[in-house]
């Protein structure tokens, strides 16, 4: 497993026992939403596609299957999760030539509502069947893609999708698929905490959901017309020295919430882009391949230089990240530890141009140029902030009792507030001047 996936399980746990009422609500809708028709003969099927959490979403959004459940297949092994765990763990080292179980989801559908063929098709374009032991940063022989039929005929339209989906796949540029086609030699259903993990924990860890490559045709049988892709950013209509590019994904929850909280109020001068298209701009090149959504990549001269993956509405943690790329070190220390800088050596104390003194990081406004004033101490002063601007908090560092000034957009530490400013407000807002940024009134007035 996983770091990131061991991390969500242990936050998800906690979640468990704090919401069960309210979680069985809503499993229960989550099963009741395409049940199956009357005197329905309902088909299976097991699927390996990473991890199960993610691939147990998406194959229960799919209009005729009535039932997914997270598992382990075809292994040599006992079926249980720490047994997994502990037996990819000696495969790696060697100990055993014993082959483990992939985490599966066993899908239960009404074929009179959806054919297998249109099951395969979701399973095709929700993961990438071409990384082999791995999806994205999930490694090892249990994540590998697989399709475990339980006759003859169920072989037979795996192989023919394969068949279908490789070809768009080469068309695209992709590589050759890895899943494993074989019969169903053993299942056993996993535990009970993982059984609908993601309806149980909203902010749980999800996967991208695939390659990017429509399957060619329409929903009826195979066809050989490629549908068309999200489209891939072109690297030359963007800022080569340092872009940001939100990787994003249909009916992603915490793409939405990103865009709400975050994007659509940003003001920070590195440019942003968002796209549905899991490759990186044309000519440029990622360090890895993506592996949950919302990702935000950092470029510099169009390669990957950081990025920042999934969003659970922590602002000031995804602002942490981007300060630490954005930001110099001696910011940096003022910033996120409570630094400051010597008297008279920080920038902007002597500025005195109409105009707006902003967070480094998110280009929010904090304080007018005609509430500056010249305290005499060394450091930007100021009477009053913008209003919303900033958030106050005690501080009893250094043997002293103060009060302690952050910016309410990125959480960064700015200095501290004084009862001697002059009037009307009597206060005095002494600031770091390395965490300001200056855009004078001409500057924004040019931009227009």
């Amino acid at each position: 497993m996983s770091f990131i996936k061991t991390v969500f399980l242990a936050l998800g746990l906690g979640f468990l026992l704090a919401a069960c009422v309210e979680q069985d609500t809503a499993i229960k809708a989550v099963h009741a939403a395409s049940p199956p028709t009357k005197d329905a003969q309902l088909d299976s099927i097991v699927l390996g596609m990473g991890c199960f959490w993610g691939a147990e979403k998406r194959m229960s959004e799919i209009p005729g299957v009535v039932d997914v459940e997270s598992g382990y297949a075809n292994g040599d092994i006992p079926g249980t999760y720490q047994a997994v765990l502990a037996h990819e763990r000696a495969v790696r080292r060697g100990k055993t030539d014993q082959r483990n179980h992939a985490e599966v989801v066993k899908v239960s559908f009404d074929p009179a509502r959806v054919s297998l063929e249109q099951v395969l098709i979701k399973f095709w374009e929700n993961h990438d069947p071409t990384q082999g032991d791995r999806q994205g940063n999930d490694i090892g022989s249990n994540y590998r893609s697989a399709i475990y039929t339980s006759s003859p005929a169920q072989r037979e339209v795996a192989e023919q999708t394969r068949g279908v989906y490789q070809r768009a796949l080469k068309q695209a540029g992709k590589g050759g698929i890895t899943t494993e086609i074989a019969a169903l030699k053993n299942y056993h259903s996993a535990e009970q905490y993982h059984q609908d993990y993601l309806v149980k924990n909203p902010d749980g860890y999800c996967g991208l959901g695939g390659t990017g490559v429509k399957y060619p045709g329409a929903t009826g049988a195979i066809a050989a017309t490629p549908a068309k892709a999200p489209p891939q950013l072109d690297g030359k209509a963007l800022a080569f020295d340092r872009q940001l590019v939100v990787f994003e994904a249909e009916d992603c929850a915490f793409c939405k919430r990103f865009k709400t909280d975050v994007l659509e109020h940003w003001k920070s001068a590195a440019p942003i882009v968002a796209t549905m298209n899991p490759n990186a701009p044309r000519g440029w090149t990622l360090d890895k391949a993506l592996f949950a959504t919302p990702t935000i990549v950092l470029f510099e001269k169009g390669k990957e230089v950081s990025r920042y993956t999934g969003y659970n509405g922590d602002q000031a943690r995804f602002w942490q990240w981007l300060g630490f790329r954005l930001l110099t070190p001696a910011q940096q220390k003022i910033a996120f530890s409570q630094g400051t800088e010597p008297a008279y050596t920080g920038s902007h104390l002597d500025e005195k141009r109409p105009g707006t003194f902003v967070d480094p990081i998110t280009g929010a406004a904090l304080f007018r140029s005609d509430s500056k004033f010249n305290s005499g101490t060394g450091w930007p002063s100021f009477f009053n902030p913008i209003k919303g601007s900033i958030t106050l908090h005690e501080d009893i560092s250094h043997g002293m009792k103060r009060v302690e000034v952050r910016s309410a957009s990125s959480g960064i530490h700015l200095g501290h507030v004084f009862d001697d400013g002059p009037a009307p407000t009597y206060k005095r807002y002494c600031i770091n001047g390395n965490v300001l940024k200056f855009v004078p009134d001409a500057e924004v007035a040019a931009k227009r």
